[in-house]
C-alpha cells in the first residue's frame, strides 16, 4: 500500500499541472477561434481522464485499513469527481461557449487538486 501511495501522491502533480494547462489552453482558444479544435477536446478528456485515475487510486486507498485520508481530502476528490460528471452534462448547451466554460472546470478542478493535496 505504501508504493500505491507513493503513486498516488506523485500522479497528483501531474494530474494537476495537466488540468491547469489544458485550462489555460482553453481559455486562449475561446479567445483566439483558430486555436479551436479536436486537438483541445482530446486535451480536456485526456487531462479529466488522468484526474479520474487519481480518484480511483485514492478509493483503493482509502477502501484498504492502512491509509485514511482526512475528510476535505476525500471530499475534494469526490468533488472533483463531481464536477467532470457536471461539465459533460451541461456541454450542448454551452454551444459557442464550451471552451470558456471547460476551460475554468479544468482550472476548477486544477484548484480541488491543490487544495486536496493540502490536506494531506
Amino acid at each position: 500500500m505504501q508504493t500505491l501511495r507513493d503513486i498516488h501522491a506523485g500522479w497528483a502533480y501531474f494530474a494537476i499541472s495537466a488540468n491547469g494547462l489544458v485550462g489555460i489552453a482553453a481559455l486562449v482558444a475561446y479567445k483566439k477561434p483558430a486555436l479551436r479544435g479536436r486537438w483541445l477536446w482530446i486535451s480536456v478528456v485526456s487531462a479529466q481522464s488522468v484526474m479520474m485515475v487519481q480518484v480511483v487510486l485514492g478509493v483503493i486507498l482509502q477502501s484498504g485499513n492502512d491509509y485514511k485520508a482526512k475528510d476535505f481530502h476525500i471530499f475534494y476528490g469526490i468533488l472533483a469527481f463531481i464536477t467532470v460528471g457536471l461539465a459533460y452534462q451541461y456541454r450542448f448547451q454551452m454551444r459557442g461557449r464550451r471552451e470558456l466554460i471547460f476551460g475554468l472546470v479544468e482550472l476548477f478542478i486544477m484548484g480541488l487538486g491543490i487544495r486536496a493535496m493540502l490536506q494531506t
